[in-house]
């Protein structure tokens, strides 16, 4: 008997451009692969429109706040079905940055010193001295970031705009130099290492999302115990916060600096865009798209 899909995509974030990419993807590779699809853009209303669409299985492609942060989620353990990804604690956790830092420390995962401030406060003076990163605690796909480079006379004037609408709370983080490494995570293996070489001054959402952004090198071309380093730790990062499904970790290298590897963040909801990073270790690996996605969707899980 043919089940019935739900794909949530698009959302009401400031990533819905790319959850609506990564949503399609996979509505596409679910309806090759025989599921009966049907697509939900959601609104406050979801729990209406999974009711109306009664889906088997839900297929989470949102990005960002009310897709990612543990609020879809709960709306999901209330409807009842598998749905994809991580769980409502995991979600909430990895998507508020500084919180989920203080979790990774406590096992053990190096992360760059970082505080939070409130954003008229970061606008205002320099928070930490520079250089530094500033970026909303609970955002993601690059957006709203900000690097304050040695040297620079104030913080961005942006983070007090009267038109921000990316929180209140920004983490101020120390500025890790260093090659960008990312790791898949899908269920219990590490796909890869992959090194991003970005075309623009960092790895910013023009850079992961437009077409020849970054350059993606895999294998990482790196020393075999730092990709294997970067491998252990973002499966320690997977399980530390009780994530499932597919999970994708990024970090620093300082290569020349005291060679530690940093891990800046974990996302819960990697993207499944033509230039996203996890599919493209999945292929590696010799897993097609289709069945990458496939796999998603058979892991769904029940809530408890």
């Amino acid at each position: 008997m043919t089940k019935r899909i739900a794909v949530l995509l698009g959302g009401m974030s400031a990533e819905r451009p790319v959850s609506l990419v990564s949503g399609k993807a996979c509505a596409d590779a679910l309806r090759r692969k025989g599921w009966d699809v049907v697509e939900i853009d959601p609104t406050r209303e979801l729990a209406r429109q999974l009711a109306e669409a009664a889906p088997d299985v839900v297929f989470n492609a949102l990005h960002g706040e009310w897709g990612e942060d543990g609020k879809v989620q709960g709306i999901l353990e209330h409807f009842g079905a598998p749905y994809t990804h991580s769980g409502v604690l995991a979600s909430a956790l990895a998507m508020d940055k500084q919180r989920a830092k203080a979790v990774f420390e406590r096992f053990g995962v190096p992360c760059p010193e970082g505080r939070l401030v409130d954003r008229f406060e970061a606008a205002k003076e320099h928070a930490m001295k520079p250089p530094y990163v500033a970026k909303p605690n609970a955002q993601g796909s690059s957006v709203g970031v900000f690097i304050v480079l040695e040297g620079a006379n104030r913080p961005p004037a942006d983070l007090g705009a009267t038109d921000w609408e990316l929180g209140s709370e920004i983490l101020i983080e120390q500025f890790i130099p260093g090659r960008e490494l990312t790791v898949a995570v899908q269920g219990d293996k590490a796909l890869g290492v992959t090194e991003i070489i970005p075309r623009t001054a960092f790895y910013d959402f023009e850079a992961k999302y437009a077409a020849g952004g970054s350059r993606h090198v895999i294998p990482a071309e790196i020393p075999d115990a730092i990709a294997d380093e970067a491998k252990r730790l973002s499966l320690l990062a997977h399980e530390a916060l009780g994530c499932r499904g597919v999970t994708r970790s990024d970090f620093r290298w300082d290569e020349q600096g005291d060679g530690q590897l940093w891990l800046l963040e974990i996302n819960t909801q990697p993207g499944m865009t033509p230039t996203s990073l996890a599919p493209e270790q999945a292929a590696w690996n010799g897993i097609e798209f289709d069945d990458f996605v496939q796999w998603m969707a058979e892991d769904a899980t029940c809530p408890r």
